[in-house]
């Protein structure tokens, strides 16, 4: 059962069919009428043309589930929260990319509308090992970040084996993916502790690019764009790190739930960070609310979560397509109110590649960015019906279904508490180049000291620090 027929439920459709099963008639589509459901619909797949709401979505699904199926939630405006809980109680295995609320909620503050506090409304109802397996914000980023984590953090550990701390490695050899690692919690913490890494960035650049350009009042993106502008108007959020010595002046903390999180009074659009990719260098990125900061950062805690030993600082710096970058800043300029218009950049897209990884800043010997690069080229001759972006979703989404399928009584589980190895191996096939790259920038590299920091710069000769978020920050 998929639940939304955007770009991403086109796009990993034929990933499932290629993974789990091919019959088209094991298949229901439940979205608003689009010509893509029409299309599906052609194919022989079940098709339900309507959008679920806040007042009939048990009287619609629970009809249709039973134990073992798999409800795959892809949709915007849908509450992820209910529809996992009904799930469980039909005995059905769940997915989803992202937890929404429903489109009709009322606006809150800002604190209420965070990833914070949706992540807390679902552990709330308890991971209940032997349950039916659900593993929630499973796509690209939230999803295969979190694996990419635990795959740098490897290469770092048999760098220092080696004794090459600052050895540059452009790829990733085949067998990497099934190098297993540590599987404690802990033990990974323990390791990136050791490793000296301080910082985490999710680093992604887009450039794809269409030769239809955008017109003013339009918003423009390569993927679901109602998506994009929700999570832009959300807070900024981020894992704060036990590294770091001065505190954001409008950092705040939440009253409960995970003390690794902390929100910035800002919507995320408005607020930009410096960060790197391999190919396209130094980046400014959108500091964008995503689950993953939430998770990797608790879950590379060590000691006392509420006065811990050692964390990370955790976050999103996002470089969207250039047409996307023009429209955030239009929608700031006018006030955050919605566009008036939106276009799904797909077949129209020419070229270009979606640079999606994460950085590992602090370790001896500089940082190490690995992740996904791919073309829209590879993305289009691996799987149709996708671009570069949603290829990298839908493999995230493809590799967790195959694994929920698989281990079908673990309960509800995050993309941290899944076995990198195994999922990657599933995904590596639509993620292009999987690279591990070396580089010395810093958030410093070309700055001038003391100029643009902020008022907590270090004390006179003492040891600077790059990787402090006041230091990536943009003033």
């Amino acid at each position: 059962m998929v639940v939304g027929f955007g770009c991403i439920g086109q796009g990993v459709l034929p990933l499932l069919r290629r993974h789990l099963a091919r019959d088209a008639g094991r298949y229901t589509l439940l979205s608003p009428p689009s010509p893509a459901l029409e299309r599906a619909a052609a194919r022989g797949l079940d098709v339900r043309p309507l959008a679920l709401q806040r007042h009939d979505f048990e009287a619609v699904l629970g009809p249709l589930l039973h134990p073992g199926d798999l409800l795959l939630n892809l949709s915007v405006g849908v509450d992820s929260v209910p529809l996992i809980a009904l799930a469980r109680q039909h005995g059905a295995l769940y997915v989803d990319t992202a937890l929404e609320p429903w489109a009709d909620e009322p606006l809150r503050a800002p604190a209420q509308r965070s990833n914070h506090a949706r992540r807390e409304a679902a552990l709330a109802l308890g991971r209940a090992p032997g349950a039916p397996t659900a593993v929630i914000t499973h796509g690209a980023n939230p999803g295969l970040v979190s694996h990419f984590v635990k795959q740098a953090l490897q290469h770092l550990a048999r760098e220092a084996d080696l004794g090459l701390p600052g050895a540059t490695t452009d790829g990733i050899e085949a067998a990497s993916a099934s190098a297993s690692g540590p599987r404690r919690r802990e033990d990974w913490a323990r390791l990136a502790r050791d490793l000296g890494v301080r910082a985490i960035h999710i680093a992604e650049r887009d450039t794809q690019w269409s030769m239809a350009r955008r017109r003013a009042g339009e918003f423009v993106n390569t993927w679901s764009v109602p998506g994009f502008v929700e999570e832009a108007l959300q807070p900024a959020e981020l894992g704060w790190g036990t590294h770091e010595q001065a505190w954001p002046a409008e950092a705040r903390r939440h009253a409960t739930g995970s003390p690794a999180a902390i929100w910035l009074d800002r919507p995320g659009a408005a607020v930009r960070v410096r960060s790197w990719t391999p190919l396209g260098g130094p980046l400014l990125g959108h500091l964008v609310t995503h689950m993953e900061s939430i998770s990797i950062a608790e879950h590379l805690t060590l000691g006392d979560p509420q006065a811990p030993q050692y964390r990370p600082t955790v976050h999103y710096a996002y470089r969207p397509c250039d047409e996307a970058l023009l429209s955030l800043q239009e929608l700031q300029a006018g006030g955050w109110a919605p566009p008036a218009a939106q276009r799904l950049l797909a077949e129209d897209l020419v070229s270009g590649m979606d640079e999606l990884g994460v950085l590992l800043g602090g370790p001896p010997g500089g940082a190490l960015w690995l992740g996904s690069q791919l073309t829209l080229e590879e993305a289009r001759a691996a799987c149709p019906d996708n671009s570069a972006t949603s290829l990298q979703v839908a493999a995230g989404v493809m590799a967790a279904a195959v694994w929920a399928v698989t281990h079908p009584e673990c309960g509800l589980l995050e993309p941290d508490d899944l076995p990198h190895d195994a999922i990657l191996e599933l995904a590596r096939p639509y993620l292009g180049t999987l690279a591990a790259v070396r580089t010395d920038w810093t958030p410093l590299q070309g700055r001038t000291l003391g100029f643009g920091q902020g008022a907590a710069g270090p004390a006179p000769g003492a040891p600077v620090d790059p990787w402090q978020f006041d230091h990536v920050r943009v003033a």
